[in-house]
């Protein structure tokens, strides 16, 4: 056996040194890197969330939360911060930077005072793209319903729900008035989608002078025709809609003409998943007697779905709407 020396063992030692250290260190450093690149492409993103990515609904181009109606979470939510804020309800009357006023004070303040800043003379009808009459500027037809405007939203939550409503669904409201409950599914269905058949002139005016302007809503394009004789052929012969309501209007209405309308809308409403709903009662059909409502409405291929109530979120109120489905395709 050859024993080396110890100065070439020495020599030997040092020369594996200056070889061996800058290859582990080469090896060691390519495996953490590739690590690092293998972790960083299977690890979760840690980066903010986009909007569609929480609790939204992207169709078209409209985004609408999923959830229609309000949450517990949301009502505990506003209490606390009402709660926090130590906010209680107290008389209206006049105090520093607030002069409560009537209607009829707002009206008559627009019509002598104008805007607090405006324009005078010629000027006064150049800078107004959609001059609106004071009557609706002071929201005087807010008062035309025997209840709250609020509740428009409580007839949108229910119904929209009970359809099981999609943001690309068609609905048809008879009898859309002012827009209180049209407003609502105006700005949740995509444009184009919300068709109304109204007959009161100074209604439709607000609804297409005030409402829908000032609700930033003109750009969704409701269908909205004037009309009194349950025709829809304006609405065109192959829309097929997931929900037509009627609130209220058809107990003003003779039953021969609810009946006719009911018989030109049968086949506009798609069949299973569309639903129509009417408030209230639904005596057209009712004075007929029970088996014979029945008949009628089966020969008409339409199923009642029974009653069904909704409460009110602001005020001691629920509403009662009975709902029908197209059985026959």
């Amino acid at each position: 056996m050859a024993v080396l020396s110890s100065s070439s063992s020495s020599s030997a030692m040092q020369k594996g040194i200056v070889v061996t250290i800058p290859v582990l260190f080469l090896s060691a450093s390519l495996s953490a890197l590739i690590f690092f690149i293998l972790s960083s492409s299977l690890s979760p993103c840690s980066c903010p969330s986009s909007p569609s990515s929480q609790n939204y609904a992207i169709v078209g181009d409209v985004r609408s939360e999923e959830r229609i109606s309000t949450s517990r979470e949301d009502i505990d939510w506003v209490k606390d911060l009402i709660r926090s804020n130590g906010l209680h309800m107290h008389e209206n009357v006049l105090r520093k930077g607030i002069n409560p006023r009537t209607r009829e004070q707002q009206l008559q303040d627009l019509i002598q005072y104008k805007g607090i800043s405006h324009y005078e003379g010629d000027e006064a009808s150049n800078h107004t793209a959609l001059p609106c009459p004071g009557e609706l500027l002071v929201e005087e037809h807010h008062s035309n319903y025997g209840e709250p405007w609020a509740g428009g939203r409580d007839v949108f939550e229910f119904l929209a729900e009970a359809s099981r409503l999609k943001p690309n669904a068609r609905v048809l409201e008879i009898g859309c008035g002012t827009l209180r409950v049209g407003l609502h599914f105006i700005r949740y269905l995509n444009p184009g989608n919300f068709h109304c058949l109204e007959k009161d002139e100074l209604s439709l005016m607000a609804a297409l002078r005030y409402e829908l302007p000032s609700q930033g809503l003109l750009h969704k394009r409701p269908l909205i025709v004037r009309g009194d004789d349950m025709e829809f052929s304006k609405f065109g012969s192959d829309v097929a809609y997931d929900l037509i309501y009627a609130s209220a209007v058809f107990l003003h209405m003779p039953d021969e003409l609810v009946w006719t309308g009911v018989e030109r809308l049968v086949d506009k409403l798609k069949p299973h998943e569309g639903r129509m709903f009417v408030s209230h009662n639904i005596k057209f059909c009712t004075r007929l007697g029970g088996e014979k409502c029945t008949e009628r409405l089966a020969s008409l291929g339409l199923e009642s779905l029974g009653k069904q109530t909704h409460d009110s979120l602001l005020f001691n109120h629920y509403e009662i709407w009975f709902g029908f489905r197209r059985i026959k395709g």
